[in-house]
């Protein structure tokens, strides 16, 4: 087995500082794959696992890399074999054991997913944001809501998890209204299919909440939460479903029972970290289907290792567009 490099980040006097090292390949334990990393993504809990007090990885030092795409080369589990492509995403990946930057990663088999039709670097740039995304949509789908029931609007439009929306949205022939503080960005979200843009939720920043506003919304994509999610809940149409998997507007949540129970409607719960594997290979199997993007290279912005830094900063600073596919062939 060949020596691999890989990106460490480490946390020494309240900083974490990152380099690269070269590393043995460890023996694998039964049930196990060796994937060699093909691509991997940035995505805003990777910034916080370079950021001192991020809160998300349990030890350092690590790899970070939420997000594996690549091809098996050592195998230790009946599912897979030797030239499968792979994509594996949540549980500990990146937080609690080593990620996606790196040449080589070492995954449970219960963690991965057998790719079909979907290339590597497609995986990568769908990646935890996308596949965010595509939960997102799904629920809206499942919850009986069709384009006919009226417009589906996605906060924070301009993220990863938010363009990916857009693009699923309007693929299915939602009409899509993006929501999204960033005026310079209306032309890349029409073209990922948002029929109409609008500014930050609530439009009216000054105003008071209202337990219930005037019925806009058969659905919504949220990915901000906080005083938009606040919002959205009050203003979404009867039966209406609020797919909600972000809080960069805050933890806090201040509405009422009213919208629950006066108009029926549904706040679906968003979380790709701890989703059993079962369902996770079954949604992955729509992706490759009826849930593709259609719109990734739209999306997608390729950097190598090297450009994680300048990716991480402004995601931190609220101001990346897009979504980042980190090809572990390149900026070594």
């Amino acid at each position: 087995m060949t020596q691999y490099r890989a990106l460490i980040a480490e946390l020494a006097d309240e900083a974490v500082t990152s380099r690269v090292e070269t590393r043995d390949p460890v023996a694998l334990e039964p049930g196990h794959l060796r994937v060699a990393v093909e691509f991997s993504g940035v995505n805003f809990k990777d910034a916080l696992a370079l950021t001192p007090g991020g809160g998300v990885v349990r030890q350092y030092p690590i790899v970070p890399g939420i997000d594996i795409a690549g091809t098996v080369v050592e195998t230790t589990s009946d599912e897979f074999a030797v030239g499968d492509r792979v994509v594996a995403h949540g549980y500990e990946i990146g937080t609690a054991r080593d990620g996606g930057y790196a040449e080589q990663a070492v995954v449970p088999a219960d963690w991965a997913v057998r790719l079909s039709t979907l290339s590597t670097r497609e995986a990568a740039a769908i990646g935890t944001a996308g596949f965010t995304a595509a939960m997102s949509v799904a629920a809206v789908v499942d919850a009986g809501i069709v384009p006919s029931d009226g417009p589906v609007v996605v906060t924070g439009a301009t993220g990863g998890v938010g363009s990916t929306s857009i693009d699923l949205l309007s693929g299915l022939g939602y009409d899509v209204v993006a929501s999204s503080g960033k005026p310079a960005a209306a032309d890349r979200l029409r073209e990922l299919g948002a029929a109409e843009v609008i500014g930050r939720l609530p439009l009216d920043p000054d105003a008071k909440p209202r337990p219930l506003g005037k019925s806009r919304w058969a659905a919504a994509v949220d990915c901000v939460g906080g005083k938009a999610l606040a919002d959205v809940i009050s203003t979404l149409q009867y039966g209406g479903t609020v797919a909600a998997s972000g809080l960069t507007g805050g933890a806090g949540l201040q509405t009422t029972v009213l919208p629950f129970i006066l108009r029926g409607v549904t706040l679906a719960g968003i979380d790709s970290v701890l989703m059993p594997i079962a369902q996770r290979r079954a949604l992955w199997q729509r992706i490759e289907s009826g849930l593709r993007p259609q719109r990734l290279d739209l999306v997608a912005n390729d950097i190598g290792i090297d450009g994680i830094g300048a990716v991480v900063d402004a995601l931190r600073a609220g101001e990346y567009t897009g979504r980042a596919v980190v090809d572990l062939h390149r900026g070594w």
